[in-house]
């Protein structure tokens, strides 16, 4: 009998229904004010479309192999050679999504008998990444340089130090500067995931690395494009040295076929498009500015939901912790019900407690839409 074969997928998918944390795919309602989705430019909408589609060169939707073999072609090493430009680089090298490009780095770059430290809250990818490595791996505590720099007095061998600028479920930034002059005290390498930067902080976009002077003294910056960008795939920025081992060891490059001429050309269109976009990232801080005054009036412990607390990040991603996975869902389906579409985060994604609904604003979010969201938000705690 094919259930009795399968039984043990069965108890686990139990299990996380037990817990209210059974995920599932879900279509976007387009009727919904979008204050979920990573598109922070509005980029993905409509105007990367017309820059492709007023091109005329009809680009290949197949690379048919990994770069190594039939997958390399001119637009792509032309693509990455404008983007080390941009971000004043000595080099780039393109990676088919973010995790594979954090999968790739982490697993190959450290060594055995190297020590790889890295922020407790980092991504998942960046944990994978990390797993495959045949480095020993500690975390410290989240954006905590006092812990970081006890961890660093016992490490051996190479040691690198892995963290976000932009961290993706709280909001908040690391302290990059203060995390390069440690790193330099260690002699550490320091990797610095942008993923949720890119676009967005800077004059032109270009990141949290560059906005504070410091990509020379930075050993590795990951930028990905699936978010401010509005497309697919991701870059790791670095020396030709490092480039060229990524090519020979990260397995995720060797082993992937490559993107296709079109998705290579939606991302060199973004890179044209997005360091122009200034009043874009005005509209887009001005939100900013409107929920953290939203925030400061709230009591620390609000409504009739014990622990409910708003964050006041400087960044789009803001959120509204509801302990308890049911109680955070029946919050964010009231949400939907009203007009706006966000999501709720759960145990397992966040730890017990720390539940969410995660709030996600954008270029294209109107202040007034805003304003009901608030309203609405107030009404359903």
């Amino acid at each position: 009998d094919k259930d009795m074969n399968e039984e043990f997928l069965f108890k686990k998918l139990r299990e996380r229904e037990e817990l209210n944390a059974l995920r599932q795919l879900k279509l976007p309602d387009e009727g919904l004010v979008d204050f979920y989705s990573n598109d922070y430019l509005g980029i993905s909408r409509k105007r990367l479309l017309e820059e492709i589609i007023s091109s005329q060169r009809n680009y290949k939707y197949g690379s048919t192999g990994s770069r190594l073999l039939s997958g390399n072609y001119a637009l792509i090493e032309e693509t990455e050679e404008l983007i080390a430009r941009f971000h004043q680089a000595e080099s780039a090298l393109i990676f088919n999504s973010g995790y594979d490009a954090n999968l790739g780095l982490l697993s190959s770059v450290p060594q055995r008998g190297d020590t790889i430290l890295y922020d407790y809250l980092s991504h998942a990818s960046i944990r994978d990444g990390i797993r495959l490595s045949l480095a020993q791996s500690y975390s410290f505590r989240h954006n905590d340089l006092a812990d970081l720099e006890e961890k660093l007095k016992r490490t051996q061998g190479s040691v690198f130090i892995v963290t976000e600028s932009l961290f993706s479920m709280d909001g908040d930034f690391c302290p990059l500067q203060d995390l390069v002059s440690l790193a330099e005290k260690f002699q550490a390498n320091l990797i610095v995931d942008e993923a949720h930067a890119t676009g967005v902080l800077g004059e032109k976009g270009e990141g949290l690395v560059q906005m504070l002077g410091l990509e020379d003294r930075v050993f590795a910056r990951v930028h990905t494009f699936g978010k401010a960008l509005g497309c697919h795939g991701a870059v790791i920025l670095g020396s030709t040295a490092l480039r060229n081992y990524l090519i020979n060891f990260a397995r995720s490059l060797v082993y992937s076929t490559a993107l296709p001429e079109q998705a290579i050309a939606h991302i060199r269109a973004s890179y044209e498009l997005f360091p122009g976009m200034n009043a874009a990232r005005k509209s887009l801080s001005e939100l900013v500015d409107q929920f953290r005054v939203f925030a400061s009036t709230q009591k620390t412990e609000t409504g009739s939901i014990p622990g409910t607390r708003f964050s006041r990040n400087q960044a789009p991603v803001q959120w509204v912790m509801i302990p308890g996975n049911e109680e955070v869902r029946k919050a964010a389906a009231y949400l939907q019900a009203e007009g706006f579409d966000l999501r709720p985060i759960l145990y397992p994604t966040v730890p017990k407690g720390q539940e969410r609904l995660r709030l996600v604003l954008h270029a294209f979010n109107t202040k007034g839409e805003l304003d009901l969201l608030l309203n609405c938000l107030k009404n359903s705690l």
